[in-house]
């Protein structure tokens, strides 16, 4: 039997996912080898993703294997992959979502709206800052990078008060017991696809294709589409201030998709938030119309405002 090798980050969380992936795929009678590979976001963990191309920098690496044949396929977050097509390589499937949403992690187990006025939280997401910052509770924000290990230090060394975090990742990890408080969409919307994994291979490899289609799961496949359709009308990247959230939901006629959305300005001085629900079917054109919709009332000056 022909051993499937697998592409994955060297970090402890995305390891996990590959795992999970690699377990799926031997359930189902598959050999998988997993090939850890330095990407350029894990190398240097000092500047901001921003300064090096947004999250992109932790796809790049994988997909070069990928087209080079060193892997058979790669695992990613969904978050941290550009929108934009890769020439000869596709999504071959997007396995059942985790809990989306974002989680705060504070020293004394207080919540966002116990923190003080003055609180020292730390992210290395604009979207998070952005949000945090709209909410007017007079917290510092600081520029938070390194693997979830790293960031939870930060909190109990006590350099910073809290800090905000994937839920889908701590879950991933086991160490949903440090969470504070898992923060409602409505207070702070998660990036597009956050929760989600993409397992990519050639799009000219059809047994390797065939060998992970059982992974996809429609409907998650429906949210991150229109998720990264509204990402990519705005024209934003990756590391933007955009949060969206999809969701499969029983409408008047049956199953809709609602879809949500955030822009704001880095320094939380703007936001704008919007909803749209359409066709499950018709996702990409729904998450388009949302951020046409963003884009009337100003969407793009907020974006272009905080790249600067």
């Amino acid at each position: 039997m022909t051993i499937l090798r697998l592409g994955t980050r060297r970090s402890r969380l995305a390891t996990s996912q590959s795992q999970w992936v690699a377990d799926l795929l031997r359930d189902a009678g598959h050999s998988v080898e997993l090939v850890p590979l330095a990407t350029l976001g894990d190398l240097d963990t000092e500047r901001p993703l921003r300064d090096f191309g947004g999250s992109g920098a932790f796809a790049s690496t994988l997909r070069r294997a990928l087209r080079d044949g060193v892997v058979d396929l790669a695992v990613h977050s969904l978050k941290d992959v550009p929108t934009a097509p890769e020439e000869g390589l596709v999504i071959a499937a997007i396995p059942r979502r985790e809990d989306p949403r974002d989680a705060l992690i504070t020293r004394d187990g207080v919540t966002l709206g116990e923190l003080p006025s003055g609180a020292r939280v730390g992210t290395g997401s604009l979207r998070r800052r952005s949000q945090l910052l709209a909410l007017g509770y007079g917290l510092e924000v600081h520029d938070l990078r390194g693997n979830v290990e790293t960031r939870l230090a930060a909190v109990t060394s006590g350099a910073l008060d809290g800090v905000v975090l994937a839920l889908a990742g701590l879950r991933r990890l086991g160490l949903t017991e440090a969470v504070s408080e898992t923060l409602d969409p409505l207070v702070m919307l998660p990036a597009p696809g956050q929760g989600a994994l993409a397992v990519e291979t050639r799009d000219d490899d059809p047994a390797v294709i065939a060998a992970v289609s059982m992974l996809e799961d429609p409907d998650t496949r429906a949210c991150v589409e229109a998720e990264r359709s509204l990402l990519a009308t705005l024209e934003a990247g990756c590391s933007a201030p955009v949060g969206a959230l999809a969701e499969v939901v029983e409408g008047m006629d049956g199953l809709e998709l609602s879809l949500r959305a955030f822009v704001g300005a880095a320094d939380g001085s703007h936001e704008l938030r919007r909803s749209l629900v359409g066709e499950v079917h018709d996702a990409a054109a729904l998450g388009a119309r949302l951020a046409g919709i963003l884009l009337e009332h100003g969407a793009a000056d907020r974006v272009g405002a905080s790249g600067r």
